[in-house]
């Protein structure tokens, strides 16, 4: 099993991701800390743990980033994802004392230092991991592998004329990651995400297995579904960071 931290700001996308992760026999996720991006940084542990409740992995840690990008105010994508972040379809959920802690980028440099089989796959903007090297600057070449979903290579962005999310959030964030590691940083851009789509009969596939997971999974996607067909047409939805989890596993 490998081991990996999940740097993360879920989102719809990143709640699959986190699934596929914690079901796939190949991964041990040690950690999941949370940056600012699809939702405030609050928002996105709670999110976290309603994956773990879920799995009932309440086990793993959740450890929070600033609410802020490096240099700019955060612009949430609430808008795509619901105002909770998961579709506004879920009921409340209770969060243990100690469930959520501050301190994700001590806790990146900490795991990083006293162990040197560990990965990270990041699945939102790089606030974390450039606060990280901004502090450690060789914090980032301990780590086994990083494997990013962000950015747009040859294809136009989702939320400009050329960027993607994950990166335009933050780029400075990016800049400095970019810069200071020299090291491999394995990427997932648009360009790959956009070809796997969740469909309609995907989805309703996923209704007729009557799991609470499947049911989870049905449910948060709907909201994503309607802002794909209203935004570009699509008939269903682009899950993007899964990709990335999957790439990880098998390359």
């Amino acid at each position: 099993m490998k081991r990996i931290i999940i740097d993360c700001d879920p989102g719809i996308d990143d709640s699959l991701a986190l699934i596929l992760a914690l079901k796939s026999p190949e991964l041990d996720v040690i950690g999941i800390t949370i940056c600012a991006g699809n939702v405030p940084v609050e928002l996105g542990g709670v999110n976290a743990y309603r994956v773990l409740k879920l799995l009932k992995r309440e086990d793993i840690p959740i450890f929070l980033g600033d609410n802020n990008p490096i240099k700019r105010d955060l612009v949430t994508a609430q808008d795509t994802h619901g105002d909770d972040g998961v579709g506004d379809v879920l009921p409340e959920v209770v969060i243990p004392k100690d469930a959520i802690k501050l301190g994700a980028v001590d806790y990146l440099i900490k795991t990083l230092k006293e162990n040197d089989d560990i990965s990270i796959i990041a699945l939102g903007p790089m606030t974390n991991l450039a606060k990280a090297v901004e502090r450690e600057k060789e914090i980032l070449k301990r780590a086994q592998r990083v494997v990013s979903m962000g950015g747009a290579f040859r294809t136009n962005g989702n939320c400009s004329q050329v960027a993607e999310f994950n990166y335009w959030v933050d780029p400075e964030s990016v800049n400095i990651v970019f810069e200071n590691v020299d090291k491999s940083i394995e990427l997932i851009p648009l360009d790959v995400t956009r070809k796997i789509v969740l469909t309609p009969n995907y989805r309703e596939y996923l209704k007729q297995m009557k799991n609470e997971i499947a049911d989870f999974i049905y449910n948060i996607t709907g909201f994503y579904v309607d802002f794909h067909w209203m935004q570009e047409r699509t008939l269903g939805c682009v899950i993007n960071d899964p990709l990335a989890v999957a790439y990880f596993i098998e390359p």
